[in-house]
């Protein structure tokens, strides 16, 4: 395989995982589900860095921003993850649709 070939399959592959990502988010009300689609879609952003970064030459760049990215990741998967155990705690399911009860 040429490496056009390969990059055209990359980009195909990084955008159905985004599409896969934002389908996840829109069509579900369980902040598991959620939260496991913000993840798959991150992580095809964080693969369209590197192929960039390797394209241009900057593989160094490339990778710095790709572990700023993976740190903000994972800060909000574990934001998500305290929400959605505040929410089974006190409601007895993950249903974010149960968020707009909340006071405080």
């Amino acid at each position: 395989m040429e490496a056009l070939d390969l990059k055209i399959v990359m980009l195909i592959i990084g955008f159905m995982m985004i599409v896969a990502g934002c389908f996840c988010i829109m069509r579900t009300y369980h902040m598991i589900k959620i939260i496991i689609g913000i993840e798959v879609a991150m992580k095809a952003v964080t693969m369209f860095i590197i192929m960039a970064g390797h394209m241009n030459g900057h593989m160094g760049l490339a990778q710095a921003y790709v572990v700023t990215a993976i740190v903000i990741e994972v800060v909000v998967a574990v934001v998500l993850a305290g929400i959605t155990i505040g929410l089974y705690k006190k409601y007895g399911n993950m249903d974010i649709r149960n968020l707009t009860q909340l006071k405080g």
